[in-house]
């Protein structure tokens, strides 16, 4: 069990009760239509929208496993928060296009473009892939986490673990069939503060345990180049330059994930700096 002081648990109480608070006021909101569940009712400002994104992207895999990755390999992992430039390219070229066509999703999307069988690939692809990469990785996070902070193994012969995880796939679902995307967004909002301070948090006391940027320098000298060479087994350049665009044109520009939030805005001018926000928001990771 990991041992917290009174400031710790007052901190996470606050920090609940803040999200128990979002959720209500989301869900006391009457939904007249589809709109209003699947799209906040098209009423969301760009500093949701950006902040949304934001939240919604940085996760557990983000936290753990990109902060090991990047221990383990250094700078040159970097290209893929600095990718999200891409999220520009939404909200330019893809919002006006998405925006006339009076979609709610993606798939839809696709279905009126070519045909029904497209909408049911996109959908399969999509699930799939959320539920084996993203989701699992999250729920797993989170399993562990309160299984270490609680200090609880078992519970009538059942490993805390499972509880903990079924317990986070279940309040989440429940929060977000009840409240919609407002509550959804809303909560993503609420997120991205603590995300960036704790992030920062973090940054400081590693760098003073360590010795300072300087020893960072002296003992990971090889690993701080944002741009290796075309012949490095990890990271080439070409690689990088090429393969990190495809991936994030994908992502940011045609994934359900963003594309949704991002319709969610009152306009299109609120939609485009509601991604310009979440670009800059999206440079912080580098450095933090």
């Amino acid at each position: 069990m990991v041992e917290l002081s009174t400031l710790d648990w007052l901190v996470l109480a606050g920090f609940f009760i803040l999200l128990l608070g979002v959720v209500g006021m989301s869900m006391r909101q009457k939904e007249e239509d589809t709109a209003d569940y699947f799209l906040a009712g098209r009423n969301a400002s760009w500093l949701v929208i950006g902040a949304s994104i934001f939240a919604s992207n940085i996760g557990s895999e983000h936290l753990v496993g990109l902060s090991g990755s990047g221990a383990q390999s250094g700078m040159a992992l970097a290209h893929w928060e600095l990718q999200s430039w891409i999220i520009l390219l939404l909200g330019w070229v893809f919002v006006p296009f998405y925006w006339s066509s009076k979609v709610y999703t993606m798939p839809e999307f696709l279905e009126r473009r070519y045909n029904s069988a497209s909408r049911t690939f996109l959908s399969v692809i999509s699930l799939v892939s959320y539920v084996l990469t993203k989701v699992a990785v999250t729920v797993y996070a989170g399993g562990i986490a309160f299984k270490t902070i609680l200090g609880i193994d078992s519970i009538w012969g059942i490993d805390f673990f499972w509880i903990s995880a079924l317990g986070l796939v279940i309040i989440t679902g429940i929060y977000t069939v009840l409240g919609g995307m407002k509550a959804i967004m809303w909560t993503s909002v609420l997120q991205t503060p603590v995300l960036i301070i704790g992030s920062v948090v973090i940054l400081v006391v590693g760098l003073d345990q360590v010795g300072g940027w300087s020893e960072v320098e002296r003992i990971n000298d090889a690993n701080l180049h944002l741009i290796r060479s075309a012949s490095d087994v990890d990271f080439p350049w070409p690689g990088i330059i090429f393969g990190s665009f495809i991936i994030g044109f994908w992502y940011w520009c045609t994934d359900q994930y963003i594309v949704q939030r991002v319709l969610s805005a009152k306009g299109i001018k609120e939609a485009r700096r509601g991604t310009m926000f979440a670009g800059y928001l999206k440079l912080l990771p580098v450095f933090i």
